[in-house]
């Protein structure tokens, strides 16, 4: 199979849908276009490849939603093509959302309102209510729009701009892992953030935040200092940056940071005593004011210990200790984006980004050639959209929908605990329902009887508060952060 490669719908299918023959790629394809479009002075968000979701995520019997920059999608597995599709969450009957749907027992995508049917490619298969003979299923008015899928690095990938530009752009992986495979540990996380994607993007890219923000949980104030961060190449596909000391005061040595456009950035540190770490992120825009973060850290161990505990650390127990590192910033980056709006609003400011920030030291030099990229490509996805009311605590700390209930190993954690709570409450009342009973028949050594029905009475009360807390974590974070307690 070549660079070049795609896989196509059955030619003998009765219609294919113009510009959705090439929805699936499934290798990675040279590129030929760059992300954001041919024009040299502006970013176009569209014309680009973003991750979705996780494929150990994806349940492969059930429909799954997604709004990828205000468009919403259903994705489903097509097993007649073995493969994931992207489909407009609209059926062209009535327009209900088809993820309220399900995958009938031949395979296709049917509607919730009216069973009508439809194949990966996009065209309709079957209109139930349509007389024997009848021909408006192969009209082009019954098809569904489609987007491009491509698998990489265990992620699901759609491309958010015009399907025939999908095989000529890049997908934006994580290159160093292409390299010496076996080498690597790596894991990670996802979540709905309340926030814009450039936000996150300026947030990660800040590593001068983590001391502070992170104090105790990934950081220490003590390490405070000095960052004198240099740029060394930028153009519309992002920028390429250094740090020569590196983090802890030069301890670690030089950190080298990358930015690919327009959602991609990774930080790579390589230390004698630890060996080689990434910290990476994607900023996938779903929404103004809205993005899913996909953070994954790469390993290079210098010593097989750290795989062997990363190995053997269940995923849920992972994800409940980054969740909490997430809400570290959140709540403060929510109203920091709404400020930031306002400022940039008053006259004296005009939109000027240096201005509306005070950029001090040349520890915000990532800060500031983010927003540098910004206005110089035009590329604000959302320009001259409002954002939303500030959210409330209680829904900024929700871990549930923002992460558990889209994780299948949250999700399968988080059923296993509540069933767990309601199986030790029914043994801690049998037990301490059983004690007076055992001491009246077995007296006069009741003082015996009663410690044999309490010890299980106390495991049980043990478990369900353990389950108790377990299921709290999975789904409300911890409403005061670990550097103010």
């Amino acid at each position: 199979m070549t660079a070049n490669t795609l896989l196509k719908d059955n030619p003998n299918e009765e219609f294919t849908p113009p510009d959705r023959q090439n929805s699936q790629i499934t290798t990675q394809e040279a590129q030929v276009l760059p992300a954001g479009g041919e024009d040299r002075d502006r970013f176009d968000w569209q014309e680009a490849w973003y991750p979705v979701f996780y494929l150990e995520d994806l349940d492969k019997a059930k429909l799954a939603k997604f709004t990828l920059i205000e468009r919403d999608l259903v994705i489903w597995w097509d097993r007649l093509s073995n493969a994931w599709k992207a489909f407009d969450d609209r059926c062209p009957h009535r327009l209900v959302p088809l993820s309220e749907g399900r995958i009938a027992e031949n395979g296709l995508l049917e509607c919730p309102y009216h069973g009508w049917a439809f194949k990966g490619d996009g065209s309709c298969d079957r209109i139930p209510q349509q007389p024997e003979g009848g021909n408006a299923h192969q009209s082009k008015r019954a098809c569904v729009e489609s987007l491009p899928t491509a698998e990489r690095q265990g992620m699901l990938f759609i491309y958010a701009g015009k399907p025939e530009n999908a095989p000529l752009v890049k997908i934006p992986i994580i290159e160093p892992l292409e390299t010496d495979t076996e080498k690597w540990t790596l894991f990670g996380t996802f979540r709905d953030l309340p926030y814009d994607a450039i936000t996150l993007l300026e947030n990660v890219l800040d590593a001068s935040h983590l001391p502070f923000t992170h104090h105790k949980s990934v950081g220490n104030r003590v390490n405070a200092a000095p960052m004198v961060l240099e740029v060394l190449e930028t153009n519309k596909n992002g920028f390429q940056g250094t740090w020569a000391e590196g983090p802890r005061r030069g301890k670690l040595g030089q950190q080298d940071t990358t930015f690919i456009a327009p959602s991609l950035m990774w930080h790579d540190l390589t230390s004698k005593q630890f060996g080689r770490t990434m910290t990476v992120v994607y900023a996938t825009p779903t929404r103004k004011g809205e993005c899913r973060m996909f953070a994954r850290f790469p390993f290079q161990f210098n010593s097989a210990i750290p795989r062997f505990f990363i190995g053997i650390t269940p995923r849920w127990y992972s994800h409940i200790g980054q969740n909490g590192i997430l809400e570290d910033d959140q709540i403060f980056l929510h109203y920091q984006e709404r400020y930031l709006t306002q400022a940039l609003a008053k006259p004296e400011v005009d939109g000027n980004y240096a201005k509306a920030f005070y950029l001090a030291t040349a520890a915000d030099t990532y800060v500031s050639e983010l927003r540098k990229w910004v206005v110089r490509y035009q590329a604000d996805p959302f320009a001259g959209q409002r954002l939303a009311k500030p959210l409330s605590k209680e829904v900024l700390l929700d871990r549930y929908h923002s992460h558990t209930s889209k994780c299948a190993s949250c999700s399968q954690a988080l059923r296993t605990v509540r069933k767990l709570k309601t199986i030790s409450l029914a043994i801690a009342a049998i037990a301490w329902t059983a004690s007076p009973l055992l001491a009246f028949f077995f007296a006069p050594a009741n003082l015996l009887a009663i410690l044999f029905s309490a010890v299980p009475a106390a495991i049980a009360v043990a478990i369900w508060l353990l389950c108790s807390n377990l299921e709290r974590k999975l789904i409300y974070g911890q409403e005061t952060p670990l550097r103010n307690l």
